[in-house]
């Protein structure tokens, strides 16, 4: 078609306002594609926050093989899906240590272009069999494999070629017609690539060494409140907390991390073992998950044709409807969209659930999927359900607002602490919290929150020693998980109905 004109195309908005939160915040836990950052090293075990997508990618990298770099599918999940920040990461893929040699080989040079079809190299690795230029700064481009030996003098970055990544994370070298290489025929090239299957449990759950001060892994979410000055909301470490010691070490975090703080966990059940919906209540008992802060999520499900696991999708979901309600976790993260495709196992296998089905998982204590106009998550029971009962710790949104609670109290009265003992300090410290308190129960997120100062509770020996003691009264809505109708047939309508017609 020959054009001649002036033409105007119109495209779908693709911006929409990302919600923010402070107490529903994420805190992911696995490996990314670090060799596309921005500093790759500064961002090997060290948790980092970001606020958007562009920043996590810049940051971190972002890759489609969700397998691989599992913290991908938290990005694409909240990101993508839900739009809610900030996220933490913590990644755990190290370039000096999960790493594999690429052995040497002669790449063609097409429009003074080489394309190395390896995922995951490193910059500062590709190197020429001699080993004198680097690309991008450090890494290397290969010799020539036409003219006599030692007739290529060193390349340098910028001056003779440059190399950038594709979409796909593939290097792409582009020599400059100012530069000595430009009249390459084919390069040898060896590098180093990313190695994100030699990454194991232990890499992820991380160690404390206390003379270094170090820490790694799921180690450090203990220092997340005091970098970033916001509690952990949910934990999570997609496709690796299926692993039982993975999500006994996730576990143990959400209790009482830098003095006191408390959070949720979301724990993904293993698909390769549970591929029955009956099988889901042995399998969660037997890999222990059956802590009061624990979410079990079955099965995984799939989004854009690729496997992702469960709890990332249920981490944004859940952080995003935290966000757009005051950022107060007091709905239950169930019977709302997950904005996926479908239900599956890790071989693929298509998992379809009635509402029976789904209310047997439930009863177990697992969340599961359910499609019901649209996949939606399905479930109000902790990990800790059937064997524990008592509500505030049975039902998520009342064992997510009682951790809330204790969260907000921790936080915005620590500058209460060592102030002087006396009782306009404490009276002061009551009517604030109870003020706060009675504006959520004017907004319907609790059924009530107070704070009492009880004389009886505090001793003439923990006052002499600095001890305060007060109450806090959490009464967080259960939900409404049954809705029950009797239905009976109205003989005396019809009668009249009837006779009505008759005498017509």
């Amino acid at each position: 078609m020959y054009n001649h004109r002036i033409a105007v195309e119109e495209k779908s908005t693709s911006y929409q306002r990302p919600l923010a939160t402070k107490y529903g915040v994420q805190v992911v836990v696995g490996t990314a594609p670090i060799n596309l950052a921005q500093n790759p090293e500064a961002v090997v075990n060290r948790p980092v926050m970001v606020g958007s997508y562009e920043e996590a990618v810049k940051a971190l990298g972002y890759s489609e093989d969700w397998q691989s770099y599992t913290l991908c599918q938290s990005m694409y999940a909240s990101f993508k899906q839900f739009r809610v920040y900030p996220i933490i990461f913590i990644n755990v893929l190290d370039p000096k240590k999960h790493i594999k040699e690429v052995e040497e080989k002669t790449h063609p040079v097409f429009n003074h272009t080489v394309k190395l079809e390896e995922i995951g190299i490193l910059p500062g690795s590709i190197r020429l069999n001699d080993g004198t230029a680097n690309i991008v700064g450090k890494a290397a481009v290969g010799s020539a494999q036409i003219g006599s030996p030692g007739e290529i003098p060193e390349l340098k970055p910028d001056e003779d070629y440059i190399a950038t990544f594709d979409e796909e994370g593939k290097v792409q070298i582009t020599f400059l017609s100012t530069g000595k290489g430009y009249d390459l025929k084919s390069v040898a090239i060896t590098c180093s690539c990313l190695a994100p299957e030699l990454v194991t449990e232990e890499d992820i759950i991380g160690y404390r060494d206390i003379e270094a001060g170090k820490d790694t892994g799921i180690e450090l979410i203990r220092k997340i409140y005091t970098m970033f000055h916001c509690p952990p909301g949910l934990i999570l470490a997609p496709s690796w907390s299926k692993n039982s010691n993975v999500a006994a070490a996730i576990q143990e975090k959400c209790r009482d991390e830098n003095g006191g703080l408390r959070c949720e966990c979301v724990i993904d059940l293993d698909t390769s073992k549970v591929k029955r919906y009956t099988e889901c209540g042995i399998e969660k008992e037997k890999a222990g998950l059956t802590d009061p802060h624990t979410i079990a999520v079955w099965p995984e499900l799939l989004v854009n044709g690729k496997n992702i696991a469960f709890s990332a999708v249920y981490g944004a979901m859940a952080s995003y409807y935290t966000a757009t309600n005051g950022d107060v976790p007091y709905l239950y993260p169930s019977n709302k969209e997950l904005q996926a495709d479908g239900a599956v196992l890790e071989d693929g296998t298509e998992v379809i659930l009635d509402q029976t089905q789904a209310a047997y998982v439930n009863g177990d204590g697992v969340v599961t999927a359910l499609n019901d106009s649209g996949w939606k998550s399905f479930g109000n029971n902790t990990g800790c359900y059937p064997k524990i009962q008592d509500p505030k710790d049975r039902w998520i949104g009342c064992r997510r607002m009682f951790s809330f609670v204790a969260n907000y109290f921790m936080i915005e009265f620590s500058s209460m602490l060592d102030q002087g003992m006396n009782r306009i300090n404490i009276d002061d410290m009551v009517n604030r919290f109870n003020t706060w308190g009675n504006s959520l129960v004017s907004q319907g997120r609790c059924a009530g929150i107070k704070m009492e100062y009880i004389k009886e509770d505090n001793l003439d020996e923990d006052l002499l020693n600095g001890h305060v003691k007060v109450r806090i009264m959490v009464a967080p809505f259960t939900p409404m998980e049954y809705i029950a109708a009797t239905e009976e047939f109205d003989m005396e309508t019809l009668r009249k109905a009837i006779v009505g017609e008759v005498e017509a």
